[in-house]
C-alpha cells in the first residue's frame, strides 16, 4: 500500500486536497475509520479562521502543511483540521465526518451513544469519538497518535456548499463520499 503522503501534496490549496481525503482512513490511537466528509478553508475567504491573519489560536494553520490544527468549537468540542497550502499561508481541511471502522466500542463509550451512524457524523462528534485534544495542535499527521492511510478502493466524491457558517457560503468546498449514511447532514446543491 502506498503512503498517503506520497499520493496527496498537502502543500496544495485546501480545496484541492479536500476531495483527495474522501475515502482515506484516519485513526487516532487505533480508533477511527474512513473519512466521508470534509470542508476546505483558505485565508482568502472570510469563513476561515485565518482570514484576519495569524493569531495564537490559529498559528498552526499557517503551516507547515501536513499537520493538525485543533480548535475548540463553541467552547465545547475539539475540532480537527489538516493543514494545507505552502508554509505561511493559512489553509486547512476540516474533518466533518468519519465512517467508524475501528474502536467502535471505545467511540460509543466516549460519545455515550450506540448508533454507529451518530458516532462521527459531525466535526464535534469526530473530536469526541477520536478523543481529539488541544495537545495535538500543530502535530504532524505522520506522528503518533495519528495514522492516515490511503483509500482502500476508488471512491465517488460529490461536493456542494459548506454548512454551519455565515460567510462565503457560496463556495462549493464541502466534499462528501457519495451515498454515505455517515455524513453530518445530507449534501445540498
Amino acid at each position: 500500500m502506498k503512503d498517503i503522503f506520497s499520493l496527496i501534496d498537502f502543500s496544495a490549496p485546501s480545496h484541492e486536497v479536500a476531495p483527495q481525503l474522501i475515502g482515506a482512513q484516519f485513526f487516532v490511537n487505533g480508533v477511527g475509520g474512513i473519512i466521508v466528509e470534509v470542508e476546505a478553508y483558505d485565508q482568502a475567504e472570510p469563513a476561515s479562521h485565518t482570514f484576519s491573519g495569524p493569531s495564537v489560536r490559529n498559528a498552526s494553520m499557517f503551516g507547515p502543511p501536513g499537520r493538525a490544527y485543533v480548535y475548540r468549537s463553541y467552547g465545547i468540542h475539539w475540532c480537527l483540521n489538516f493543514v494545507c497550502a505552502p508554509d505561511g499561508h493559512g489553509a486547512g481541511v476540516l474533518i466533518r465526518a468519519i465512517q467508524p471502522t475501528q474502536g467502535l466500542d471505545i467511540m460509543r463509550e466516549r460519545r455515550g451513544v450506540a448508533v454507529e451512524r451518530l458516532l462521527c457524523s459531525g466535526p464535534g462528534r469526530v473530536g469526541q469519538a477520536l478523543d481529539i485534544v488541544h495537545a495535538f495542535n500543530g502535530r504532524s499527521l505522520t506522528q503518533t497518535p495519528f495514522k492516515l492511510l490511503p483509500a482502500i478502493a476508488p471512491v465517488d466524491v460529490v461536493h456542494g456548499p459548506r454548512i454551519g457558517i455565515s460567510k462565503a457560503m457560496d463556495l462549493p468546498w464541502r466534499f462528501c463520499l457519495a451515498g454515505s449514511p455517515f455524513l453530518s447532514k445530507p449534501l445540498s446543491k
